[in-house]
């Protein structure tokens, strides 16, 4: 028969709220704040949020015993108790989101109570978060199983989309940056960056228009990158990725931390558009056809390669012409059915991500994961080409082979290299004029 007890039963008090339990003079230090200060204001928080049971076990010791208000402790030159402005800071990451005025109280500065327990994992940087890709890609990275760190980076809104996104209840631990004075602290350490950053197309304008602004933003970024996380890998998203590809190489030749086999321009889009029209042609489930698209990013340097479908089949010529011409200009349809509202970001952003899946499981260890990527390459006698490519640790493994080609690709390949050709040095002129 269990033994009756008086004591008092305790109160359930949350893990990073228990953490506050000492030193005694922390809650008295608090006190003497200014009524209007994030950190005094957070003390009301937990007044009317929580009961006087639990108030009073935050100001008990560890040892649970009551203590006498006491003159607050400074040290290291005037600084409160380094270990409970941590705690302070973890319990204020949850329930404040960080903002710029709140980074100004040294007590506030937040980390995140479950940074310490993170899932095992990748870290991985999105530069331009906020925007139309950025977002939803933010998303869809917080969903992946394989990230445990996720630096979100904009010049605008990452605050927001920070708090947002870092509610999902998934194993990733998620922190926002904003503007560049914190550029470096956002790439470091970082596994994979993703970059969506840069204005998008809009109706009329071709993605050589959106050259002169994105360019820049890429090579800023990718000083960064070269500076803070030269052995990551790379996946360029920003247009035209025919040249902010080359520009980003030139950036990381000028720095001295160039390596080819991590640096990839995205064009999953191309391919998943490829697979959708293919399968609504053929009656097939789109997920289970696959159509490598090799050449660029734009317009004819675009080139699907039909004659290599999986699972095998065969094409009218008025079917090849009507599915080519489809997969090049399906950003401008989005462009145009969007009427000026955006361009298309939401493909987009299921296309980055799931690229950025496939260099993750090879930064794990998968084997035998192929896509195409717009890459240094041998394949052609341009230095940079989109074919299929073997991912893996080191980030590209293989560059593989064209592959036979027919009469109408040939001819669609010898298109597509005089523009990409143009496209690859008008970025190398960038970085080097």
């Amino acid at each position: 028969m269990a033994r009756a007890t008086t004591e008092p039963k305790r109160a359930r008090i949350p893990s990073c709220l228990n953490e506050l339990s000492g030193p005694p003079h922390f809650c008295n230090q608090l006190l003497h704040l200014p009524s209007n200060s994030p950190a005094r204001q957070l003390c009301s928080a937990l007044s009317s949020a929580f009961s006087p049971l639990l108030l009073q076990s935050l100001r008990r010791s560890p040892a649970g015993n009551a203590t006498q208000p006491a003159t607050p402790t400074m040290e290291h030159g005037g600084r409160s108790d380094s270990a409970a402005a941590r705690r302070m800071g973890r319990l204020a990451s949850h329930l404040l989101p960080p903002t710029s005025q709140m980074e100004e109280v040294s007590i506030l500065r937040g980390s995140n109570c479950r940074a310490k327990g993170a899932a095992p994992g990748l870290k991985v940087a999105v530069l331009g978060a906020s925007g139309g890709i950025g977002q939803p890609l933010s998303l869809l990275m917080k969903m992946n199983p394989l990230v445990s760190v996720l630096h979100l980076y904009d010049v605008v809104n990452t605050p927001g989309v920070t708090a947002d996104i870092s509610h999902m209840n998934t194993g990733a631990v998620v922190r926002g940056f904003l503007g560049q004075p914190q550029l470096e602290n956002a790439l470091t350490g970082m596994d994979l960056v993703i970059i969506p950053a840069g204005i998008p197309r809009k109706p009329g304008m071709t993605r050589d228009d959106l050259f002169n602004i994105n360019a820049g933003i890429v090579r800023t970024l990718c000083e960064g990158i070269a500076k803070c996380c030269p052995n990551a890998i790379v996946n360029v998203i920003s247009n035209p990725v025919n040249s902010t590809v080359p520009i980003a190489a030139e950036v990381f030749k000028k720095a001295g931390t160039y390596n080819p086999k991590r640096l990839l321009g995205v064009t999953t889009l191309d391919v998943v558009r490829a697979n959708t029209f293919v399968g609504e042609v053929l009656g097939l489930d789109p997920r289970d056809v696959n159509v490598p698209v090799v050449g660029g990013h734009a317009g004819v340097t675009i080139l699907p390669l039909l004659s290599q479908v999986n699972p095998p089949c065969s094409f009218t010529p008025e079917e090849i012409s009507y599915l080519t011409s489809r997969i090049q200009n399906g950003g401008t349809e989005v462009v145009e059915a969007k009427a000026g509202a955006g361009s298309a970001t939401l493909s987009m952003a299921y296309a980055a991500a799931k690229f950025a899946d496939a260099c993750l499981r090879g930064l794990h260890g998968d084997a035998g994961i192929v896509e195409c990527s717009y890459v240094d390459s041998q394949v052609t006698e341009l230095p940079f080409f989109a074919s299929k490519v073997l991912l893996g640790r080191s980030g590209i493994e293989e560059i593989l082979p064209l592959g036979p080609l027919n009469e109408f690709e040939r001819a669609g390949l010898e298109k597509a290299k005089k523009e990409l050709s143009e496209s690859i040095q008008k970025g190398v002129s960038f970085v080097n004029k």
